[in-house]
């Protein structure tokens, strides 16, 4: 059965750089286009991040410019989205997405807290 699965969520304090890893299994992702998107609380999910089959063509929404890095191991099946300096604003249930497949990981929450 083909899924995603999230991890590296957790509780950090503002300034934080955790990093975010999505495990795809069932299929082989590389032939397709994946993202990162999240979902504040109390509000719609939003797209982070984009990132083409070969890896070389990141596309980033305004904020995350600058603090986020998506990135791919095709090798591996794993995609990834670095963070640096997080603030409470980013708060909130990070997801990876296959577009293609209209697939969605269950999530992993990111709280940013002191």
């Amino acid at each position: 059965q083909a899924q995603l699965v999230e991890s590296g969520g957790g509780l950090v304090e503002p300034g934080g750089s955790p990093n975010l890893s999505c495990a795809a299994s069932g299929f082989l992702f590389g032939p397709f286009t994946m993202s990162w998107h999240r979902q504040p609380p109390g509000t719609a999910r939003e797209l982070v991040a984009s990132i083409n089959p070969d890896g070389d063509q990141p596309n980033y929404v305004d904020y995350a410019k600058g603090r986020f890095t998506i990135a791919r191991d095709n090798t591996k099946n794993i995609l990834y989205l670095r963070t640096d300096d997080l603030k409470p604003e980013d708060t909130g249930v990070y997801y990876c997405r296959c577009p293609f497949k209209a697939m969605w990981g269950q999530g992993t929450q990111v709280t940013v807290s002191s």
